[in-house]
């Protein structure tokens, strides 16, 4: 946000850790637990076998969601990690030839010589590693992993996402199952889809649209794979 008065910035970049993994989270929840429901339907349509495979892939999926995030960001923030090490040990071995390093990258972005190597020394002398952090590896307070955040995140709305075909399963009636879960599934990955495209500021009717196609695609084929599975036994 700007410090100007009167002029006020909100930059949607600094959403992008929680939002990916709320998005990510909510829509594997809804996906993957209306998947296994119409596939266990398709199968045997025995409401209460349908609900406890529901209830255990909820349980499931939402601690793989928090592990696989935890594990993943952990990873990412590992690297960067290992590169701020890297960087703080050529910064007291050479900081001159860090300087120079930082001025050929303003250089680059179209700054003249002296202008680049004031802004490089003024940077340097206030904090250079957060000054190379930032410039040439790319690493920010804004972007940085944060695994915990991620892991909480992902387990949360995946929980969420989950909830809605169970509910769906308590209310509907035995015959109406399947389809309804089906809609329902849709219909939420559709308002997923339409939140996280605002949230993010990306056009909402492609993203509605991406969603819902392959939410549509994964149910049909597991339950696809249900009727032939229920067929066979």
């Amino acid at each position: 946000m700007s410090r100007l008065p009167g002029h006020f910035e909100h930059h949607l970049i600094a959403r992008i850790g929680w939002l990916r993994a709320a998005v990510l989270g909510a829509n594997d929840g809804i996906v993957s637990t209306a998947s296994l429901i119409v596939g266990v339907a398709a199968a045997n349509p025995a409401k209460g076998g349908v609900l406890v495979a529901g209830a255990a892939g909820l349980v499931a999926g939402a601690m793989s969601m928090a592990a696989g995030e935890y594990v993943s960001v952990s990873s990412q923030s590992d690297t960067e990690e290992a590169d701020l090490a890297r960087e703080r040990g050529e910064l007291a071995a050479d900081p001159a030839a860090e300087t120079v390093e930082l001025t050929e990258l303003y250089v680059a972005r179209g700054l003249d010589a002296p202008l680049a190597r004031r802004v490089a020394e003024q940077l340097m002398a206030k904090d250079p590693v957060a000054a190379h952090a930032r410039d040439e590896l790319g690493i920010s307070s804004v972007t940085s992993a944060r695994p915990i955040q991620a892991a909480l995140t992902s387990a949360l709305t995946f929980s969420l996402g989950a909830a809605v075909p169970l509910a769906v399963v308590v209310v509907a009636p035995g015959a109406w199952v399947s389809p309804a879960v089906a809609a329902a599934a849709l219909a939420s990955l559709a308002l997923l889809g339409a939140i996280g495209a605002r949230a993010g500021g990306a056009g909402v009717v492609k993203a509605v649209l991406r969603v819902t196609f392959w939410g549509a695609l994964a149910m049909a084929i597991t339950a696809g794979i249900g009727r032939l599975f229920g067929a066979v036994v």
